[in-house]
């Protein structure tokens, strides 16, 4: 029997649905946003690096009131003490919610299910962006309780000297800096590394600035065109000049968006194993 008489006898064994039968739907977004924030959340280390998010602003709050005078508390007091521990956790879930994957070695697993890797890395900014923003609702209810409890225990009016705009400016804060570490944790794709660099890019970078500009006056004049702290730093205490909202967003372009187009080209092309 000739080669072409077998093809068309196992052409008329399967059936024509079986032949014609369509690709199945792509998975919803929805569901893929959903399994990445329950992901977040399953592990240990996630649910009590969650965890810590109200963890922190509690033992914030409550050293406030123990150890800071009394009467002259203020909300704006209990917001700064919430903010400096909510800027390092933030950034850490910001890094963890790409580089998990890696760590976890779970990346194949995800990949094969949702083969659009765009889709994924979406959902998983949209989540890291959406507990950025709860996670500064929290610390703000947590900080008014302790505002409260002030004014109980002293008799004094409880002053409410935080507007919108400001809370505004401190929750974009936050959210940069939740975008440097999601960038980073694209770039590096390795927990530790991407969280070393955002320290040193938070923390190293500021001090070396600082003692570059008592030397150069260059950088003085123009170093906030560059430094994404010096711009970033300004929306938790006070009111940007249009000169500074600039400067924001050239510094934002140079370390978030730069580092998270590299990033993300490298996962695309990436070999998953």
């Amino acid at each position: 029997m000739s080669a072409t008489t077998l093809e068309q006898a196992s052409a008329a064994v399967v059936p024509a649905a079986a032949r014609t039968r369509p690709a199945p739907a792509a998975t919803p977004f929805r569901r893929v946003v959903g399994v990445e924030l329950r992901k977040m959340f399953d592990t240990r280390s996630g649910f009590w690096l969650m965890a810590s998010i109200v963890i922190a602003s509690v033992i914030a709050t409550t050293l406030t009131v123990l150890l800071g005078d009394r009467d002259s508390l203020t909300f704006d007091s209990f917001a700064a003490a919430v903010g400096s521990p909510m800027s390092i956790v933030l950034p850490v879930i910001g890094v963890l919610a790409v580089t998990s994957e890696w760590s976890q070695r779970t990346s194949l697993t995800t990949f094969t299910l949702v083969p659009s890797r765009p889709r994924v890395l979406t959902a998983k900014l949209l989540n890291t962006l959406a507990i950025g923003a709860l996670g500064m609702l929290v610390a703000l209810a947590v900080g008014a309780a302790g505002n409260l409890i002030t004014s109980a225990i002293t008799g004094v009016d409880a002053q409410w000297d935080i507007s919108a705009g400001t809370f505004a400016q401190i929750v974009l804060a936050n959210e940069l800096g939740m975008l440097l570490g999601f960038a980073l944790g694209l770039l590096f794709r390795n927990s530790p590394a991407a969280i070393v660099g955002y320290f040193v890019t938070a923390l190293v970078l500021p001090g070396l600035t600082s003692a570059l500009a008592s030397t150069q006056q260059w950088w003085a004049d123009n170093g906030a065109w560059f430094d994404l702290n010096q711009t970033r730093f300004l929306l938790f205490d006070s009111t940007l000049t249009g000169q500074e909202w600039a400067q924001l967003a050239v510094t934002s372009a140079l370390w978030i968006v730069l580092p998270l187009l590299v990033g993300l080209r490298l996962v695309l092309r990436s070999e998953v194993k």
